[in-house]
Formats: C-alpha cells, structure tokens, sequence
C-alpha cells in the first residue's frame, strides 16, 4: 500500500495541481505560511547537510507541533524529556533537555530521510504521507495529513491511534495544501519542475483587480491555464497582477503586457 509508484506520482501531481484551498480556511493557511517562513532559517540549518528541503521540514513541523520548537519534530512529544509516543525513546543519544535541531535531525535521521536523494513533487508529498501512515489510503480516502482545507478532504479522521471516525474533521492544515499555498507565493519551488517556453494566450498587466465580467473571465482563464504548467501555481481570482505576471513570465519568458518590469 505504502509503495511509489508511477501511478501514485501521477495522483500526487494530478491532486496538488488542482487543489483549491477553502475559502474558510484561506487565512490560516495564510498564516500557516507566513510562520513557515519565519522559522525558514532554522529548518535549512537542519536539512541543508541532510540534503532535506526546509519546506518538507516546515510542513512536517506544523502538522506534528504546530511550529513549535519546544517539542519533538518525531511526533510533538516535549523537549524535555526522549519522546514517549511512537517513535519512543528518540533521541537515543544525549540526554535531555533537547534543542530542537538536536531532535529534528534525529527525526529525519530515524525515518532515513537523508538517504533518499529524490525531492520531486510526488515523492515529497509521498513522504508526508508516509510520516504520517497510509491509514487513510488503505479507507480509499485521500490524507488530511496532506489535503486538509482543500476541496479534496471533506471529512473522516483517526482520531487516535487505530480509531477512525468517519465523521470527524480534521481542524489542521495539510501538509499539501501549505505547500500549495507557499508555491503560489513563490516561496518554493520543487526539483522536477522544468519552465514551460510556449503560449498563445495573453492577457493585460493589472495594478487593481479588474471590475469588467469579460476581463476576469479571461483573466481567470489565463489562470488555469498557467497552472497547467508544472511549477506554477496561481490563485485564480481573476486579477493579472504581479503574480500572474510572473508566472506568465516564467512560462513564456516575457512579462504580461504592461507590466512595468517588462
């Protein structure tokens, strides 16, 4: 159930190129990225001789701690003491109080992170899942691990260990979807994502969303369209301002028409 395959790679692409985050949870995500970015600095300290992009580090982080830095990244256990809940006894070596550098590096150690050499797209998001078990795959159901406050989860939670409830909710974001949400801030990029060099649609730079029906329908096509392009990954709210400029730029190589960069 847990192996990589080629067909898995494909659902992975296929379900983060077309997540939509909830319009209700679009602030929390938000700041769920904006506190990833804070903490940037220590988690490429961490994964930089590991060979472990800082984002996978963030959003393990967040769904195991919520971003704190007194816990263990393993499973959330405190500092101050070797983790208690499964994995037990980690870190083996020291003795505690922990920083958490000394724990987050053990963390990743233990799961073999730092051997696994491959960081695109769907064998990071594999890996989330993978820290996290294939309890819901096994349900056919897709991670709220991964996809929760996006139109893919809807409900169905383990609330503990081994008890599923078919009704809960999951109240955290996933780990997919703040990695969505930072590609479309530009935060991130991942490894397979080659730049696309072609297109035939164009639309005008805008500073102030356009009011005019026909100019966000075309706009918010130009959206989907880009997101077409592994790599790109816009809001489409139908306003062709810098970041769909950018976008545009990174697929085609110019800006948008009227874009004072260009």
């Amino acid at each position: 159930m847990g192996r990589f395959t080629q067909a898995i790679a494909d659902e992975y692409r296929r379900l983060f190129d077309t997540a939509e985050i909830r319009a209700e949870r679009q602030r929390a995500v938000e700041r769920s990225a904006d506190r990833a970015l804070e903490l940037k600095t220590r988690y490429q300290d961490i994964g930089g001789p590991l060979g472990i992009p800082w984002f996978f580090i963030a959003a393990a982080h967040m769904r195991e701690s919520s971003y704190r830095t007194d816990r263990h990244l393993h499973n959330g256990d405190p500092l101050t003491a070797r983790t208690v809940h499964v994995p037990a006894g980690r870190p083996p070596k020291g003795e505690p109080p922990f920083t958490f550098e000394q724990s987050a590096t053990d963390a990743l150690k233990f799961k073999k992170l730092d051997q696994q050499g491959d960081w695109s797209l769907p064998k990071l998001l594999h890996t989330l899942e993978a820290y996290n078990g294939f309890g819901y795959r096994r349900r056919g159901l897709p991670s709220p691990y991964l996809w929760s406050f996006t139109h893919h989860y809807v409900r169905g939670k383990f609330v503990r260990d081994g008890v599923f409830d078919p009704a809960a909710v999951d109240q955290q974001c996933g780990t997919a979807t703040l990695l969505r949400r930072m590609a479309e801030r530009n935060e991130i990029r991942f490894d397979d994502e080659p730049v696309a060099d072609d297109s035939a649609l164009i639309v005008p730079y805008a500073v102030s969303k356009p009011r005019s029906a026909e100019m966000l329908a075309r706009a918010e096509a130009l959206q989907h369209w880009l997101n077409t392009f592994a790599g790109v990954y816009l809001k489409v709210d139908g306003w062709p301002g810098r970041r769909t400029s950018d976008a545009f730029r990174r697929v085609t190589g110019s800006w948008l028409p009227g874009d004072p960069r260009g």
